[in-house]
């Protein structure tokens, strides 16, 4: 084991410390360029997806970026230091001149992705709403992709809400918007709902019916009911014996969590009782030693966080969990 010099224990300290220095994600280098890394950290700065008055959702890698510098560890689970084993860079954000332009947004992501699939880098993203999620699978997941090899990707996605509202025409003049994408990507090839699972869903519903789109596309879908009922170890069941040996994507709508745990999300549910940190960690670890090929923590609203940004740190919290799982996954090849 190479002896750590006294500038690197100096710079390990500062690394630390979240109010110093330029904030990139995590103190990795910014580079723009996806082929100088194996793992791309991106923000994706977008909020008319969301199609509400909640639109500060774009602040979020902002935030995140400002108190990154706290997340910058080693994975006592894992006994993995991500930094150490990959080449991991900040790509920057996500440009987006035509911002209230939702469907213009969505086509600038895919661009964007497609040249990280081209460079064959998992990317890790903070957003942003969760239409944010369409623009990224677009790219790498399906039968043009190059991190999936043209196979559908599985998701495992957390969320209080399912995002496959295909009955409803547009959210608010989005059509492929935050409520959509998660039924548009399988009609056009990209997610495979049969080995998918969606878990969080809770809350009154608008209407009776708001589960049928999830079951009819073929989704999984595990409800806070159903976790109460059976819960986490068979939940983690499910998750194994539906992603299978898939490409796998993981999406995290952070207001899956108890409002205690994230406050600061948009479209809260408070009415029940959401995840709360502990089962949503051990659930994520669950698929360590899978293909995972991207991941993103969306949803966050800076403006509505406590004053000690826990949501913000939550979110990093959850990137870094992405990070250390294909970091993993990477130096297993």
């Amino acid at each position: 084991m190479t002896e750590t010099t006294e500038q690197e224990k100096l710079d390990s300290m500062l690394h630390g410390l979240y109010w110093w220095g330029v904030p990139t994600l995590f103190r990795c280098p910014h580079d723009p360029d996806p082929e100088k890394c194996e793992i791309a950290l991106v923000g994706v700065p977008h909020s008319t997806g969301n199609g509400t008055t909640e639109r500060d959702q774009h602040l979020g890698p902002r935030s995140v970026r400002n108190i990154s510098a706290l997340g910058r560890r080693s994975h006592k689970a894992f006994q993995v230091d991500p930094w150490k084993q990959c080449t991991i860079h900040d790509l920057g954000d996500v440009a987006l001149p035509e911002a209230n332009d939702n469907e213009a947004c969505i086509s600038r992501i895919t661009d964007f992705y497609g040249r990280i699939d081209r460079a064959g880098t998992r990317p890790v993203s903070v957003g942003g709403d969760h239409s944010v999620t369409g623009g990224i699978l677009q790219a790498i997941a399906g039968k043009n992709a190059n991190l999936t090899k043209g196979e559908k990707v599985s998701l495992l996605h957390f969320d209080a809400h399912t995002d496959a509202f295909h009955h409803i025409d547009h959210f608010l003049g989005a059509k492929k918007s935050a409520a959509h994408w998660a039924s548009y990507l399988v009609r056009d090839g990209h997610v495979d709902p049969h080995t998918s699972v969606q878990i969080g869903i809770r809350g009154n519903p608008r209407t009776l019916d708001w589960l049928e789109p999830s079951y009819d596309l073929g989704y999984e879908v595990v409800d806070m009911d159903r976790f109460d009922e059976i819960g986490i170890d068979e939940t983690i069941k499910i998750i194994d014996q539906r992603l299978g040996d898939t490409p796998v994507y993981i999406t995290f709508d952070l207001d899956c969590l108890d409002p205690t745990v994230a406050p600061g999300v948009a479209n809260i549910e408070a009415g029940v009782e959401g995840l709360r940190i502990n089962q949503v960690m051990k659930m994520i670890r669950s698929v360590k030693g899978k293909n995972i090929i991207g991941g993103d923590v969306v949803c966050l609203m800076p403006t509505k966080d406590s004053p000690n940004q826990i949501t913000s740190m939550v979110a990093n919290s959850l990137m870094f969990e992405m990070v250390s799982l294909i970091a993993d996954c990477i130096s297993s090849r």
